[in-house]
């Protein structure tokens, strides 16, 4: 006998999630518009040491994804939506005053202001895709949530680019006004989704997922994967520095994203048929610290350019298969607290990348040893793609719901 099964659903983005795909695009676009000039601007034109960069970027990491802890946990209670819009305005303000700045405490200040904004929009902007997008939907949208985020990155950095010819200041003013759009989107097309009551305190899903033991260990696992991808900001924008100028971090964030925007989508939707998300995650991983580690034989542009090519074809699936890896550990209550714990990988990671870039590249430097960072971020990646099999052992497959109620036309927004 023949079983007849029902057709799959057609996938058509909703108004909700064409506007979160589109502020994720403007959101991206004005940060790399602006943050990988930081270091250019202030390290290449003015001479300030790399490591005080580091720690600028380091500062904005840290607090983002600090805050992003709690942020998770404030959209369980309020809903995703009045979050995102503060956060928005507030990273407007810091990109503003970071074109103002002329010394490093006023430059740390308007990095914690924007690192504050990015905390407040950061996990509440996941949970909103999360509450907007059927269970099946979830990685193909992170996915195209992940691809228009890489359309700002190939755009922010050549925009940033021309605008430095008018001045540094011009190029960070740009940016916030950028984020005050993706507000003004987001406020008109994104609805008002209310939380499911949970009947405990405000941080109830922090300690959940905290007590978490398995996503405990995914979440402090993925800091080494996030002290590599950032990098990109670092190490290698101050090595194109080098062996081009100031005009090749157009070049090389154009590349990494325009790969990304060209074969994320296809890519994910190839290896989520044929391997698991562990495996797909750990590869990821290991492609991305290969390249990093033959960075340390390059010595012209075209060569830095093939490596960061093979960087990109690491990281571009790693963003859906982390989501989705989170969205799969959560209750369907608390999807914003898991989310918001699991940017504690991104925030120590970042910032311990940003830091002990700028201080691996100065010491290397002074022992003579220019290898060193490419060395010692190489045997990371193997270090945290060994952590992560041993982490996702026995994760179920099945996916869950969102945890959030969407209201009515009828309600307000």
């Amino acid at each position: 006998m023949t079983v007849q099964t029902a057709p799959p659903v057609s996938f058509r983005p909703s108004a909700a999630q064409l506007g979160l795909m589109f502020a994720n695009f403007l959101m991206w676009g004005g940060f790399f518009a602006v943050i990988p000039l930081v270091t250019v601007h202030f390290v290449g034109d003015l001479k300030w040491a790399a490591a005080s960069i580091g720690l600028v970027l380091g500062l904005r990491q840290l607090t983002q994804q600090g805050l992003t802890v709690f942020g998770g946990a404030w959209s369980d209670r309020s809903g995703p939506k009045p979050l995102i819009l503060a956060g928005c305005l507030l990273r407007m303000a810091g990109f503003v005053w970071m074109g103002f700045a002329t010394t490093l405490p006023v430059l740390l200040l308007a990095s914690l202001v924007a690192g504050v904004g990015g905390g407040l929009f950061d996990a509440p902007k996941n949970a909103a895709l999360t509450a907007v997008t059927r269970p099946e939907d979830r990685t193909r949208m992170f996915s195209l949530m992940s691809i228009f985020g890489n359309l700002g990155m190939v755009t922010g950095p050549l925009i940033g680019a021309a605008l430095m010819g008018l001045g540094f200041r011009t190029a960070a003013m740009a940016a916030g006004v950028v984020y005050l759009l993706a507000a003004l989107v987001m406020g008109f097309t994104l609805p008002h989704v209310k939380p499911q009551p949970t009947g405990g305190g405000q941080f109830d899903g922090l300690k959940v997922a905290a007590a978490d033991v398995r996503f405990r260990r995914f979440t402090l696992v993925l800091i080494g994967y996030f002290i590599l991808s950032t990098q990109l900001n670092v190490l290698v924008t101050l090595k194109a520095f080098d062996l081009a100028g100031a005009k090749a971090t157009g070049p090389i964030y154009a590349l990494s994203a325009g790969l990304a925007v060209l074969l994320q989508y296809p890519a994910v939707q190839y290896l989520d048929q044929k391997i698991s998300k562990r495996a797909n995650l750990m590869s990821s991983v290991l492609l991305v610290a290969s390249a990093l580690g033959l960075m340390a034989f390059v010595q012209t542009f075209p060569a830095l350019l093939a490596c960061v090519a093979l960087y990109s074809l690491g990281t571009m699936t790693v963003f859906p298969a982390q989501q989705t890896l989170t969205a799969r550990f959560a209750p369907p209550e608390l999807v914003g607290s898991y989310f918001g714990f699991s940017s504690i990988s991104l925030g120590v990671g970042g910032a311990v990348g940003n830091v002990v870039g700028g201080i691996l590249l100065d010491l290397g430097q002074r022992l003579g040893f220019p290898d060193l960072p490419w060395l010692a971020l190489f045997l990371t990646g193997v270090l945290t793609a060994l952590g992560l099999k041993w982490a996702l052992k026995g994760l179920p497959r099945n996916p869950i719901g969102s945890g959030y109620i969407m209201k009515g036309p009828q309600e307000k927004n």
